[in-house]
């Protein structure tokens, strides 16, 4: 076996490499292994260097017109030092050896630490055969194959076309669609070193109406990762027709009357409330900060024994989906809540470190100026055994909530969410549309109140914002049935 290489720091200032300037590959071995050595040498417990490339554009069409192409073009890196529990994260656009060294000496100061002297011997990480994961499943050829600008342009200004053809009483028209091309590379002290290209996507279409008093918005939006030909493969007309549909009986329908009701809640993006309510409170960022009413929870039921959930990177094409996270580790699969009883929380490096719960391959950021944290990938509640017909049928007078909207939730979990679309439930059957609801609860208490999960698990793509910026996320449900919650009207 061959002995670890050893350099003096004197020879730093001389060391020659020549890294791939436009691609993060096997060469990139040498100095960042060096680096790695020198963060050690110099004190540091765990050093991990993460390189992002990014090529960005969106495309917005208002009514007939593309009024907005936005393209963006970025490349980093982000070091991240660990001294006990403490870290740091420091970030540099300049990706030079001279560069890299610079952001990392910065960490170190931070810390307390510095450079070795000039005659101290530094070994070099022995990182891992390169894990590619961008070779490995065929991800170099994406970007060429993604939609042009011009079938951008074409497909919003068709989908807003066929909005104008099925809705009326129109006030404005949007349809929206970006593509974000990222490729990443992860070494760390431990001997992590992959690479991975990742292609997100995202379209939809937002429809206002407005007849004298009575308004009407609503939105739809689809998402994919990891297929070129997504934006081609939209069917814009069944999307469109299925906005102008609602819109058209939310325009005229009745304000919802405040008050205590059961309510089934659509499956796909109803699975939002879940997420930011609990989801966020399994995050070891909130361990951390003992906000979390699950804090001392694990192995204990804290929902309806009705309730399993689940967070994984793993569905195929699904919007949260990853082969590795930003930590470099593989994606996993995640039982959170079996039962009712909460069985894992989502831990990052920092979080594991600082709290002892294990890496979930949790670790994500929205780009190189953010260190990595604890975050979703794809959440959702299990299928349950029931159909949608049951969960109808167990209420006498209640809400059936088809599409949520905004909504804003508390650290501890207390939440608050608009509902775009809904429709009172007399007897088992739906009667009169409803518009104006808001749900109001508290994550702690509605957990224990979701009492019937149907068989129609369907996900969505979402947005999710924390303390390492803005991430994909995939939301999703079943229908279920929550057996009271506080619901906002007039």
């Amino acid at each position: 076996m061959l002995a670890t290489p050893l350099l003096r720091t004197k020879e730093l200032p001389t060391l020659q490499y020549t890294s791939t300037a436009d691609q993060f590959d096997q060469t990139w071995e040498s100095p960042l292994s060096t680096l790695l050595g020198l963060g050690r040498a110099a004190g540091a417990d765990f050093v991990e260097f993460f390189l992002e490339r990014v090529n960005y554009i969106s495309c917005l069409a208002e009514d007939d017109s593309i009024t907005s192409i936005s393209p963006r073009l970025s490349t980093g890196a982000g070091v991240r030092v660990f001294r006990g529990h403490a870290d740091c994260y420091v970030s540099t656009n300049d990706l030079s050896f001279s560069g890299l060294k610079a952001a990392l000496e910065k960490g170190l100061s931070i810390l307390g630490l510095q450079l070795p002297t000039p005659g101290a011997f530094v070994p070099e990480i022995n990182l891992e055969p390169l894990r590619d994961y961008a070779t490995l499943r065929g991800k170099e050829s994406w970007l060429s194959q993604c939609s042009s600008m011009r079938e951008m342009g074409e497909v919003l200004l068709d989908a807003n076309a066929h909005l104008q053809q099925k809705a009326s009483h129109i006030q404005s028209r949007r349809a929206v669609y970006f593509r974000d091309w990222q490729e990443v590379m992860v070494a760390s002290s431990d001997g992590t070193f992959a690479r991975d290209i990742r292609l997100t996507q995202s379209v939809g279409c937002n429809l206002l109406c407005a007849d004298g008093a009575h308004r009407s918005s609503i939105s739809e939006r689809s998402g994919n990762t990891s297929d070129p030909n997504f934006l081609r493969r939209w069917d814009f007309q069944s999307a469109a027709e299925g906005i102008a549909e609602s819109a058209g009986k939310m325009l005229y329908a009745d304000y919802v009357e405040s008050g205590t009701y059961p309510i089934v809640m659509a499956n796909k993006f109803g699975g939002v409330i879940f997420h930011e309510a609990c989801g966020h409170l399994l995050e070891t960022t909130q361990i951390e900060k003992r906000v979390t009413p699950f804090l001392d929870k694990k192995g204990e039921k804290i929902a309806h024994e009705s309730l399993t959930a689940w967070d994984e990177g793993l569905t195929s094409d699904a919007f949260g989906t990853i082969d590795m996270d930003d930590e470099g580790m593989p994606a996993q699969r995640t039982l959170l809540i079996e039962r009712g009883v909460l069985k894992n929380f989502l831990a990052d490096r920092a979080g594991s470190v600082r709290t002892g719960h294990p890496r979930t391959g949790s670790g994500r950021r929205q780009n190189y100026t953010f260190a990595a944290a604890s975050r979703m990938r794809n959440t959702y509640i299990a299928p349950g055994e029931h159909s949608l017909e049951d969960l109808f049928a167990s209420i006498d007078r209640g809400i059936y909530c088809k599409k949520m909207g905004g909504g804003s939730v508390g650290a501890t979990g207390q939440f608050n969410f608009a509902v775009d679309e809904a429709y009172l439930i007399e007897n088992g059957k739906l009667t009169k549309p409803l518009k104006g609801a808001t749900l109001i609860g508290e994550a702690k208490e509605i957990m224990n109140k979701i009492s019937m999960c149907s068989n129609d698990l369907d996900l969505a793509a979402g947005f999710c914002g924390s303390v390492s910026g803005s991430v994909y996320v995939t939301v999703g449900q079943p229908h279920i049935k929550v057996d009271a919650i506080t619901v906002g009207g007039r």
